[in-house]
């Protein structure tokens, strides 16, 4: 029984013969060690409060597959018209490449394409004249003087684009307008004082000259890019006599956007799923009967940092008073990116059987932006999985 205890006392009285050295050694190695432990942990807390606090993840996105399988199976019984759909993988790479930065887009149409207000110069000269026996309006494009230049050249390639507005109705709060004719002027090169001399003319029944208003606008022209936009100048034709020739010398104004119709659009956001439905229901344009038969449609992008993502269009529908469409287009967007993003609809009416007969009819921007529209966004964003429909002005 006295073995094992004897066993036990050698074991503790043993001791390992080392120098001095060594023991230094194997101390000094240990002071090392803890040294590059503590420098290690003390890197690792430094970065740790550097890092920028991650993102929240919505609760959405902790979804079962399973459920979001089966949610995904009960949307595609549902009987929705004519859904298009996208591959979400080839829209995330589109997105990621796109949203490189953060930044807001305007939601209203005043904004879009438009000048500065202090580069808004120079004059527009032009004539007007109604011939009452023919029943036609000549409208005549003389010349510009002193138009913006580019900074970049210190030139300017100006054309003018005229619309004849027709007023459809009168006393509403909001009255709409019909393009009656459109054309545009001869590319006048590296010039800021263009001589133009371009004459256009038109049938216009004599009971609707006081509705309608020419509008002209100076546009610079840009081969690779947008037209820039120099100024505009609008003659209402119920306060001009123009029985006779009227000669007319105007300053260049800060271009506006007229109201050409109505847009009915359902928005619904599917987070699970993270699609973006946008339904064109109902179009309502002032329409004006004719012997050609027209059709509308409407193209349908989404829009991040001003760089087109992906667009999609309705089928084309016989033009009426209030033209019926209820189609949903689908977007694939990403949670995180759906408030970076803007939805443009554009319509767009052409003539059956003509090539390059198409022309823009009106649009709508929805998206951020303290802008009406902006509120059926928000609407949107609150009511997730709902779909919620709202009336949309048309701007030209």
């Amino acid at each position: 029984m006295s073995f094992p205890a004897t066993l036990e006392n050698s074991f503790w009285e043993m001791h390992i013969p080392l120098t001095q050295e060594v023991k230094y050694s194997i101390l000094g190695i240990s002071v090392t060690l803890l040294f590059v432990a503590l420098c290690i942990l003390i890197w690792q807390i430094y970065r740790y409060c550097m890092q920028p606090p991650a993102p929240k993840q919505d609760v959405n996105g902790l979804l079962s597959n399973e459920q979001s399988t089966q949610n995904e199976n009960l949307q595609s019984n549902s009987p929705t018209p004519d859904y298009k759909l996208e591959s979400r993988q080839d829209e995330a790479e589109r997105l990621s490449r796109c949203l490189s930065r953060s930044s807001d887009l305007a939601s209203s149409m005043d904004s879009l394409g438009e000048p500065d207000e202090e580069r808004i110069q120079g004059t527009l000269r032009f004539s007007l004249f109604y011939d009452q026996l023919q029943s036609r309006l000549v409208v005549t494009v003389l010349e510009a003087q002193g138009l913006a230049a580019r900074d970049f050249s210190r030139s300017a390639d100006p054309f003018v684009r005229l619309r004849l507005l027709w007023a459809a109705r009168e006393g509403d709060e909001q009255r709409l307008s019909c393009v009656l004719q459109e054309w545009q002027t001869r590319l006048v090169k590296d010039s800021c004082n263009p001589l133009f001399g371009d004459q256009f003319s038109c049938t216009l029944a004599e009971e609707d000259v006081p509705r309608v208003t020419v509008r002209m606008e100076v546009r610079d022209f840009d081969k690779y890019s947008r037209h820039g936009i120099l100024g505009e100048v609008r003659a209402p034709l119920n306060s001009l006599n123009i029985i006779y020739p009227l000669e007319i010398l105007e300053d260049l104004q800060r271009p506006k956007k007229d109201a050409v119709g109505e847009v009915l659009l359902s928005l619904k956001y599917m987070p699970t799923s993270q699609r973006l439905e946008v339904g064109i229901l109902k179009i309502r344009t002032v329409f004006r009967s004719s012997k050609t038969e027209r059709a509308l449609y409407a193209r349908t992008s989404v829009l991040c940092n001003q760089c087109k993502i992906r667009h999609q269009r309705t089928a084309e529908k016989v033009r009426w008073d209030v033209t019926v469409f209820n189609e949903v287009l689908i977007f694939v967007l990403p949670d995180t990116q759906i408030r970076e993003c803007s939805i443009t609809v554009s319509v767009y009416e052409m003539r059956p059987g003509k090539k390059s007969s198409k022309h823009l009819i009106g649009q709508v921007i929805l998206g951020k932006g303290k802008t009406l529209e902006d509120e059926h966004w928000k609407l949107m964003m609150r009511s997730l999985r709902q779909p919620v429909a709202k009336w949309h002005l048309l701007y030209l």
